[in-house]
């Protein structure tokens, strides 16, 4: 059975309370840095997985594109969307990121964020992705980073006085499931190994065309003080990436 945390109505409370829930786009630290890896999105029909409250669907409407699908496994998630006022533009599907199966080359970018971690199999859905997109259509997406999820305990080594002394790293090399903690409830993540992550993008038909592992902003910072440690260690990695070979220019 396909996991679908935030439709538990405690789970989903805790979640509405994150800085990223409530401030939107500009509160989620890697933000500035997943901005820049999206296209010019003019006239663009855009695919977003996982799409939550919704946010990206709304940026992409908001920078001209024609016709956005949002996806989400959550009703809660989809019903929350939907509240933020209708688009006729915009349309939201309740399904199993799995489950896609759209049309061959139905998009022209596709943006996942923060959700193909809790996917068993990464490549399979970069595959139905890659079929949904037309020849030189993007893919962005963004993951936690495989230095964060190789443990499960995803948590600091800590010092005798509770200090965070810092990020341990173990069972790099042994992917697949992890059960972890996250807003107070256990939640299945998979671990895969930075090369499984890229090969699986390259051997689906995609070209890698820029990597980023990023910080928090110094804004970020000065608002949520604790996001200091983020600079510590990668916790998210961004990949954008375009179908078949990159265009020259």
């Amino acid at each position: 059975m396909k996991q679908n945390k935030y439709d538990d109505q405690g789970f989903f409370d805790k979640y509405k309370e994150m800085p990223r829930s409530i401030g939107g786009l500009e509160s989620a630290g890697e933000w500035p840095a997943l901005k820049q890896l999206i296209p010019n999105l003019k006239d663009k029909r855009v695919l977003d997985l996982g799409c939550g409250y919704g946010w990206h669907c709304r940026y992409a409407r908001e920078h001209g594109a024609r016709s956005v699908v949002g996806v989400d496994i959550s009703a809660k998630m989809l019903e929350r969307a939907k509240s933020y006022g209708g688009d006729p533009a915009i349309t939201y599907i309740q399904l199993p990121i799995e489950d896609i199966d759209f049309a061959a080359g139905q998009f022209d970018v596709v943006i996942s964020s923060l959700a193909l971690h809790y996917i068993a199999d990464f490549e399979a859905v970069c595959r139905r992705i890659a079929h949904a997109l037309t020849p030189g259509g993007t893919f962005v997406l963004s993951v936690e980073h495989p230095v964060f999820t190789a443990r499960a305990a995803q948590d600091w080594h800590y010092g005798v006085e509770g200090e965070r002394l810092h990020w341990p790293i173990d069972d790099y090399q042994s992917e697949g499931l992890r059960q972890t903690r996250f807003l107070d409830n256990d939640v299945v993540k998979y671990h895969r190994t930075l090369a499984t992550l890229l090969n699986a993008l390259i051997s689906t038909g995609f070209t890698i065309t820029q990597l980023s592992e990023p910080q928090p902003t110094p804004e970020a910072i000065a608002q949520y003080p604790d996001m200091r440690d983020e600079t510590r260690r990668p916790i998210f990695l961004l990949v954008a990436a375009v179908k078949g070979a990159p265009t020259a220019g």
